[in-house]
């Protein structure tokens, strides 16, 4: 297996004379079976045959010892190519990229190796209390993976205030203490939207609290909302002219350039979510009959669109010569090692990269921008907002009330007039 990164028989021999030589090459052949690239597998070979022998000239007898000598080896191997001038932030990304391989080595050789990743977010901060409230979520609110992950998210938060106030026990809640939170977390700290899902989710704890027999009393109603006003908020949406600018400010040449171009284009034709694009399945695409189906929208229904032309070529272009070989069933992956589908926040990342590499001043620029200038578009075009909300997945017709307000066309043509038209 070295000898497909290596030419000079003695770098093969100095790495087969290396103490934990097994150790190399099973990680090795698992590279290798993830399709890390050749250049990427010789940088990190010579980064854990290093560490080997940090760790031996450090005490190590047996691989069992080698965690220990993780940090040491980086903290070194930091002093000694990234100090100097080089600033924190570099100093921090050279110890990553030592860091990372050393520790996939070490999955794979030392039984039970975990490492000091990202700390572990529990699923439900209330377990002891309150341990079946997921469930409860799943089975008898019919919640989906994706509400549930929100629903966590906001617990964590109320968790950690709690943590702050060293209210331990739930039975002990009090109204001051949750309107505490709701002040805490509120705007301007956080939106509008994020403080009513945040409020919305404490109310159905506080009700299974109450049903369960850990609260005497139900306090639910003493969560209020955070005022509002309807249609307050202006949709982000870019000109068309604006659009095609993003569209031509990516390098289809690259592989990954032609992944981009396809998924913005999903974005800009159907208004489709990030995370209905990178759940997009090679079955959901209908070639012979020219169909594009979108599943488990976020109304919990089901589109299918006309194939566009255009969409169809850039997905065909990224299939035949940007795809990696793999056999995941959907459409785009991840271009560097180890190959997996994309997530929905990558999408809204490379939304986001693309607007402003064009140089466009949009808040909160991400995929969403382009799903609202799609609305503006067939606005524009005099379509009827119930047609605009089926088209673009609203379960309700008040969603897409919000997009009249770009109607730009009109909006000036009112400007512009005497009035009379529309009295």
């Amino acid at each position: 297996m070295l000898e497909k990164y290596y030419i000079r028989p003695t770098t093969i021999d100095r790495i087969h004379e290396s103490w934990i030589a097994s150790a190399v090459e099973q990680y090795v052949s698992w590279m290798a079976e993830r399709r890390y690239t050749d250049s990427s597998v010789s940088r990190r070979i010579p980064i854990v045959v290093s560490f080997g022998e940090f760790a031996k000239a450090h005490g190590a007898s047996d691989i069992k010892n080698l965690p220990d000598h993780v940090e040491p080896f980086v903290q070194a191997w930091v002093s000694e190519r990234a100090g100097g001038r080089r600033s924190a932030r570099r100093r921090r990304q050279v110890g990553n990229e030592v860091r990372n391989p050393i520790r996939q080595m070490l999955r794979l050789a030392v039984l039970d190796y975990i490492g000091r990743g990202r700390p572990h977010k529990p699923d439900n901060p209330f377990e002891r209390q309150a341990p079946e409230f997921l469930r409860y979520l799943t089975e008898e609110r019919g919640l989906r993976r994706r509400s549930i992950h929100q629903y966590q998210f906001n617990l964590r938060q109320f968790a950690a205030y709690l943590e702050r106030l060293g209210v331990h026990d739930l039975a002990k809640l009090s109204p001051t203490v949750l309107s505490g939170f709701i002040a805490e977390y509120a705007p301007p700290r956080v939106s509008w939207s994020t403080a009513r899902n945040a409020c919305g989710v404490l109310r159905v704890f506080l009700r299974y609290l109450n049903r369960e027999g850990v609260m005497a009393k139900d306090l639910s109603s003493l969560v209020e909302f955070p005022q509002s006003y309807r249609h307050a908020g202006v949709p982000r949406s870019i000109s068309w002219e604006q659009v095609e600018q993003v569209l031509a400010g990516i390098d289809r040449r690259s592989a990954s350039g032609k992944r981009d171009y396809a998924m913005m284009l999903l974005l800009a034709t159907y208004g489709l979510r990030a995370a209905e694009v990178a759940s997009l399945t090679l079955d959901d695409i209908d070639w012979r009959n020219e169909r594009l189906k979108i599943r488990e929208r976020k109304a919990g229904n089901t589109t299918t669109y006309p194939l566009s032309a255009a969409v169809g070529a850039a997905i065909i272009e990224y299939l035949k010569n940007g795809r990696p070989a793999t056999t995941c069933r959907e459409v785009f992956m991840r271009c560097c090692a180890p190959h997996a589908r994309i997530g929905s926040a990558a999408v809204v990342c490379r939304a986001a990269h693309f607007i402003r590499k064009a140089g466009i001043s949009v808040p909160r620029a991400g995929s969403h921008v382009l799903r609202h200038s799609c609305v503006q578009r067939l606005l524009n075009a005099n379509f009827p907002l119930k047609h605009i909300g089926d088209y673009v997945g609203h379960r309700s017709a008040s969603s897409t009330q919000i997009y009249g307000k770009i109607a730009v066309e009109q909006l000036r043509e009112v400007a512009f007039g005497n009035g009379e038209d529309v009295l």
